[in-house]
């Protein structure tokens, strides 16, 4: 089998949004993958390891090695198994519709996420709960708002989106740092509407091949 032909494989941990998201569009696509779990925490952080430093120079996950090429960072995999795998569709045609998509991504993926990502929170120290919650707060805050002009049954519209895609593993670190989500009722009532989805399911933190026993759904 050409390396083009192989078997995608993801470089993953149960917990990491970032992963997440790719193991969410990969679901809905249909893509059959292998997963090379990356523990974050073990041995002083495997990603840090030269092995991994090789497959992904930012010593993050996810890595996906598909058709041939290495690719980092959620939304640059996201957009491609978009271009390549374009069923379910997960950008709409509609050109207002894309860029609120986008905006809502990128929303969640520059302007909460990396201010609560593992890295910051560790160099943080021991303020790391208030400090996740005050970003995530403030984050969602403005995303609320953002959501009551753009939401249909999910972010955009009433069709699944990489908006939701984001949306979901960020509400669940919200949940995961004791963010009291009672002020956001959209995010809220989105995010129970695409856990109910089978991608959504497959792909929870509980239900990977890395995820503890006692963590398990």
């Amino acid at each position: 089998m050409s390396s083009s032909a192989a078997k995608p494989v993801l470089y993953s941990y149960f917990r990491s949004s970032c992963s997440w998201r790719v193991r969410i569009a990969l679901a809905l696509k249909g893509i059959s993958y292998d997963l090379v779990p990356v523990n974050l925490l073990k041995d002083g952080g495997q990603q840090f390891s030269a092995e991994f430093k090789a497959i992904n120079p930012m010593q993050q996950v996810p890595a996906l090695k598909i058709d041939g090429i290495t690719l980092c960072q959620s939304l640059a995999i996201i957009h491609y198994l978009e271009d390549t795998h374009p069923n379910p569709r997960l950008l709409p045609q509609d050109p207002k519709k894309r860029a609120q998509v986008r905006m809502v991504a990128e929303h969640i993926t520059s302007g909460i996420q990396p201010l609560q990502n593992l890295s910051i929170l560790n160099a943080v120290g021991e303020k790391k709960m208030e400090w996740a919650q005050k970003y995530i707060t403030s984050g969602f805050r403005a995303l609320e708002q953002t959501l009551q002009h753009t939401a249909g049954r999910y972010c955009v519209g009433d069709e699944v989106s990489m908006a939701d895609l984001c949306l979901v593993p960020q509400v669940f670190n919200a949940e995961r740092y004791k963010v009291d989500m009672g002020p956001y009722p959209t995010i809220t009532r989105i995010n129970k509407a695409l856990l109910e989805l089978e991608a959504f399911k497959v792909s929870h933190p509980s239900r990977q091949p890395d995820t503890p026993a006692e963590l398990r759904a």
